[in-house]
């Protein structure tokens, strides 16, 4: 890893910033800590703290939540058996469980939700899934069939060149992912919920019942005071029903070869409620996955399901020559131009849970861990989320003056994109590594060796 030197008053600035950050992690983490204090050791207690510390300081995609190589960072590679013995225990042990780290992210999710009300701002539930691939594992417990991501982002067509690569999709071994986070129009994310579940094996179930599940604690907490967001591979006629039955407001993108009921009664696909009419009014807006400005046009219908009453609205996008329109299914009642806008805006905030799981997949290396047993993988995913968690919360509201300071500092950049990013999240978490690095958190217990 690169070392930065810094000397003289820097030297004492920076060390007392490495302190404030310790605590402010310690801080953020004391409300669970006192919970499982009540339950285990009080080393293994520290074991947690020190874990969450050596995950954000530990960056290596393939190699970072890998138990023999955590010990040897916690405890130096002359100790690491004795460290990667200390991890295990503190996940092997059954006086504590993954619910309750399940709980404390529920708990992070109501204070925001709870923040963003108080400010009379839109509260946005994100919801997404995705999967942990383990092509090369066949003995861990609750490994089932999932479709390859990877394999699909390989089997795109690139212009310019030939034969690309076709036929079915790819299944590989692993394990289904559901994502649930908070956020308002503006302003960064909170980690709320973050859960893994098998089709195979004693711990098989289904995508609909965990769903349900998640669905049902939301509506439980906060009703229809926020407003739940899907992308299109929750549309269909049965996951409305549950949205209809939690009674609950929600923005979902809708399929467009899926049919809708328009004002005349009469039942056509989604696209052709809008064919050969005019956008009613346009506005440039940032397009967040190319990073780029364009101008969009919106249209809108009231509608409703073949099979359902609900009235609910269509809002459609017209975003130029060569993109994908999104047909957007909302129970909110649109009166104008500007109840559609806040649609839009408010599904595009949706991209944020993209960049969410591919930071805990290539930056925390979530799909890196080789733990046989169900419930001690679970621990340990749900450990390295709590790391997420406390790097989100640095870029909760906007980029503090010392951040700024903490980049170009530890992690200087000289590339416009790089300097200019709106959360350089990447960038947070290899200078936070570099910063503890150089002065190691008293937390943890002093390296032997290495």
């Amino acid at each position: 890893m690169l070392k930065i030197k810094v000397e003289g008053k820097k030297k004492q600035v920076w060390q007392a910033k490495a302190l404030e950050l310790e605590e402010r992690c310690k801080q953020m983490l004391l409300p669970l800590l006192k919970q499982v204090n009540e339950k285990l050791d009080v080393r293994l207690v520290k074991t947690l703290l020190d874990l969450v510390l050596l995950i954000v300081m530990y960056r290596d995609r393939h190699q970072g939540l890998i138990l023999s190589e955590l010990g040897g960072q916690l405890l130096g590679e002359e100790h690491s058996p004795a460290g990667s013995k200390r991890v295990g225990n503190l996940l092997r042990s059954k006086r504590w469980q993954a619910a309750e780290i399940e709980a404390y992210l529920w708990e992070l999710g109501q204070e925001r939700v709870n923040e963003l009300m108080a400010s009379d701002r839109d509260a946005l539930v994100i919801w997404d899934e995705s999967e942990i691939e383990k092509p090369e594992s066949l003995k861990a417990e609750g490994l089932c069939p999932v479709r390859s991501s990877k394999a699909r982002r390989l089997k795109r067509i690139k212009p310019g060149y030939f034969n690309p690569p076709g036929g079915r999709p790819i299944c590989v071994p692993g394990f289904h992912w559901l994502q649930v986070l908070v956020t308002g129009m503006e302003g960064g994310l909170t980690l709320t919920h973050l859960g893994w579940w098998t089709t195979r094996g004693e711990r098989a179930t289904e995508r609909r019942s965990v769903e349900q599940a998640v669905l049902n604690k939301v509506a439980d907490l906060w009703g229809r005071a926020v407003i739940h967001v899907f992308d299109q591979g929750f549309s269909g006629s049965p996951w409305v029903s549950a949205l209809l039955s939690a009674q609950v407001r929600f923005i979902l993108r809708w399929r467009k070869d899926y049919n809708l009921i328009g004002p005349g009664g009469e039942a056509k696909k989604a696209w052709q409620w809008f064919r050969g009419k005019r956008a009613k009014d346009h506005k440039v807006i940032w397009d967040a996955r190319r990073r780029c400005q364009r101008t969009v046009g919106i249209l809108f219908i009231p509608v409703r399901l073949p099979d359902h009453a609900d009235p609910f609205w269509l809002v459609t996008t017209r975003p130029g020559p060569g993109q994908k329109s999104w047909y957007l299914l909302t129970s909110d009642p649109i009166a104008s131009t500007k109840d559609a806008w806040r649609i839009v805006l408010a599904y595009a905030r949706r991209w944020r849970v993209e960049m969410a799981i591919r930071f805990e997949k290539s930056e925390l290396g979530f799909e890196a861990p080789r733990l046989h047993t169900w419930e001690a993988r679970f621990k340990f995913l749900l450990i390295a989320t709590l790391a997420y968690a406390f790097l989100l919360s640095l870029l909760r509201n906007s980029i503090e003056p010392w951040i700024a300071a903490l980049l170009d500092t530890w992690c200087h950049r000289n590339g416009k994109w790089s300097r200019e990013t709106p959360t350089p999240l990447y960038r947070l978490r290899l200078a936070l590594s570099r910063l503890w690095s150089a002065f190691r958190p008293a937390y943890l217990p002093l390296l032997t060796s290495g």
